[in-house]
């Protein structure tokens, strides 16, 4: 038997696909920000996947954001599989959120929501009652993976 045989996959630490957080944050609490980090970072964890670094925007503007900029450059890195937000919400508000997700889209990477697009609203209801309100999307959709409030 070869002593030189490396251990299992499942015996030794493998990085998952390397993804990118993004919070958008305007007038939100310390507390609020650090449980919205945890949030992704505890996503990441339970899908296997690298959080590398979280961009984070603090302003109200609809210029450009630096930190949106800086999260366009790192997806042009090689290995780089896509980014994470709590919830769509977090790209902006419609007339700057379609942009902004057509230039994740035009990078090559996947969207990745932590609490899915879809609410339930008041009063909606199918034809045998209550059932889910519409899904707004933007473009392409992004993928939902995990229906957990942040």
């Amino acid at each position: 038997m070869d002593t030189n045989m490396e251990p299992l996959t499942e015996h030794r630490s493998v990085s998952g696909p390397v993804v990118y957080g993004y919070l958008r944050l305007v007038r939100v609490s310390p507390a609020r920000q650090m449980a919205l980090n945890e949030a992704l970072a505890e996503y990441c964890r339970q899908h296997e996947l690298t959080l590398s670094g979280v961009f984070t925007e603090r302003g109200t503007g609809s210029g450009p954001s630096a930190a949106f900029t800086g999260l366009i450059d790192v997806l042009e890195l090689p290995d780089t599989y896509g980014v994470v937000l709590p919830a769509a919400s977090h790209l902006g508000p419609k007339d700057i959120a379609a942009p902004r997700q057509a230039r994740i889209a035009a990078a090559g990477a996947r969207l990745l929501l932590v609490r899915g697009r879809g609410r339930r609203r008041p009063g909606a209801h199918g034809p045998t009652g209550p059932g889910p309100a519409p899904v707004r999307r933007f473009g392409p959709a992004p993928a939902q993976a995990l229906n957990t409030e942040t």
